[in-house]
């Protein structure tokens, strides 16, 4: 996988997301301002923990990637159980809305996410391109079961949105770890930064989404 189609990917997902994020989290008609003010409260409080908990997503694989590249096995295996409890807190927090087994559903779906970046880091240490795209179509596969997965639970997100912003994502972490094995360390600033504002469309997103659903429990 390019560059460049890593690049387009990343820049779609994000334009179409925004967009989304924008119609979910539409202002209330201006008589309701007042009764909405707490629910607006509850909403971005939602908000901005989702955004913690995808921000440290990406900065503890961004770790297992450096360490791992570096040789340093026990700072490469602390960032990776890093990895795992962040899983599981992301997996947690849909548990109040959809329940215990949709949150074990969506927490192996991230083990599966995390599995195929490492597959393909693996890949990029041993120098092997067929394991690298074979690791690529495991991210595809996966972000499309996370879609589905999540656009089934919340009809407030399309499809087709998911899958274009999983695999912006997907390839971001693609991206991420050719550049810093190139040691292309001023353009993985810069996807660094991108990365960091693409997870804040994905909490956006899910927050918006899961406010719309569940309008009861933001009041």
């Amino acid at each position: 996988m390019n560059h460049t189609l890593r690049n387009t990917l990343a820049s779609v997902a994000l334009a179409a997301t925004l967009g989304f994020v924008t119609s979910v989290n539409a202002a209330e008609p201006s008589d309701q301002h007042a009764a909405a003010a707490p629910a607006a409260n509850k909403a971005i409080e939602t908000k901005e923990a989702l955004r913690d908990l995808w921000v440290e997503h990406v900065f503890w694989v961004r770790n297992v990637v450096v360490e791992t590249l570096a040789g340093n096995k026990a700072a490469a295996t602390a960032a990776e159980q890093e990895v795992v409890a962040n899983a599981k807190q992301i997996a947690g927090a849909i548990e109040p809305f959809y329940g215990k087994a949709a949150s074990d559903k969506l927490f192996g779906l991230l083990a599966g996410h995390y599995g195929a970046v490492k597959q393909y880091l693996d890949a990029t240490v041993a120098g092997s391109a067929a394991k690298q795209d074979a690791a690529w179509k495991n991210i595809g596969a996966n972000a499309e079961e996370i879609a589905v997965f999540l656009s089934g639970a919340n009809p407030n997100l399309p499809i087709d949105t998911l899958r274009g912003l999983l695999l912006g994502h997907g390839g971001h972490h693609v991206q991420q770890i050719k550049q810093l094995h190139d040691k292309q360390y001023a353009a993985e600033a810069q996807t660094w930064a991108a990365m960091r504002q693409h997870m804040y469309v994905i909490a956006d997103a899910l927050a918006g989404a899961i406010a719309k659903q569940f309008p009861d429990k933001f009041k």
